[in-house]
């Protein structure tokens, strides 16, 4: 009995450990709109924000090659083909995406936006990997798309550009779950995922002279941008999914999915504090939609736009 209650003590214990890093990963990923905005003040376009992202990221997460190699030279020609297609549709083209939206409609609504990518994910899910989709998901969908339409009202159309591209960052990420399940079968961890998707972006990013043009641009701004870089690809990026992957060494998937909705309030947190965006009441009530929307999607169906439907597949197994 003694043993039972320990063991019971420890668990608990594990679950709180878990969620505080869970919930110190998604307010991590809240600030990716906050340092591409200083970026955007410092003279670089969202293209450019995208570069910085993704190639410093590579870079720092080099250090996983030593523990990676024996899995990634087992992977087959196919799965390579499958990877980059998720790496540069669910990393580059979100990213892109994602970073011009934030110099539009600001960092708050980007994030919200973003977070209709569970609603997307149950359509590819269905037309891509044969899933079924239920009348909860369908009613979920349809909150999510009022929502939308209530960030719309009564913006410029400058504006809603930044909605359309916020949309289409939300399909991208969700491609990344779907295309990652669909390249891989359940068959390899979330690191070597992560790592593939990212590297084979900066390496097809190294290919372009803009690359180089922009770190070069980098290099003659003061050391404060640096910082900026670095919090956009460290600890908006690499810190975000480590504590991630080791939240879900001591939680369910589908429970850990809920916290992520700390994310997008940490964004719009923060923009409100940092940068002074502020919305209007419809749009708030629009965000709000789109925010409940998720956080039930995570409750009903265990998806959100951060944890792969194959990983929590795997989970269960």
């Amino acid at each position: 009995m003694a043993n039972l209650e320990s063991t019971a003590a420890i668990h608990s214990h594990q679950s709180w450990i878990g969620i505080v890093q869970i919930i110190t990963a998604a307010t991590c990923w809240g600030t990716l709109g906050i340092f591409s905005t200083y970026l955007n003040q410092m003279g670089f376009s969202g293209w450019q924000v995208t570069i910085l992202r993704i190639v410093t990221a590579a870079v720092i997460i080099l250090a996983m090659l030593p523990t990676l190699w024996p899995q990634l030279i087992k992977l087959r020609p196919k799965q390579w083909f499958g990877l980059a297609l998720q790496s540069l549709i669910g990393v580059l083209g979100m990213s892109v995406c994602y970073f011009f939206a934030v110099s539009y409609v600001g960092a708050g609504p980007a994030v919200a936006l973003l977070y209709t990518a569970p609603v997307f994910s149950l359509l590819f899910s269905k037309f891509l990997l044969s899933e079924s989709i239920t009348r909860k998901s369908i009613a979920l969908a349809f909150m999510a798309v009022f929502g939308v339409g209530l960030t719309m009202l009564g913006e410029q159309a400058e504006v809603n550009w930044g909605v359309l591209l916020g949309l289409a960052a939300g399909m991208c990420y969700s491609l990344y779950g779907v295309l990652g399940k669909r390249a891989m079968h359940d068959a390899h961890p979330a690191p070597l995922v992560f790592f593939t998707s990212v590297i084979i972006s900066a390496c097809g990013l190294l290919l372009l002279p803009e690359t180089y043009h922009t770190y070069e641009q980098l290099m003659s701004l003061p050391l404060l941008t640096w910082g900026y870089v670095l919090g956009l690809s460290l600890l908006g990026t690499v810190v975000p999914f480590g504590l991630y992957m080791k939240a879900l060494e001591k939680l369910p998937a589908s429970r850990a999915s809920v916290f992520t909705i700390f994310e997008p309030l940490t964004a719009i947190a923060l923009a409100m504090i940092l940068l002074h965006q502020a919305l209007s009441w419809i749009q708030y009530l629009g965000v709000t939609l789109i925010l409940l929307a998720a956080l039930l999607n995570a409750v009903v169906n265990g998806t959100t736009t951060r944890v792969p439907r194959w990983l929590k597949r795997r989970q269960t197994v």
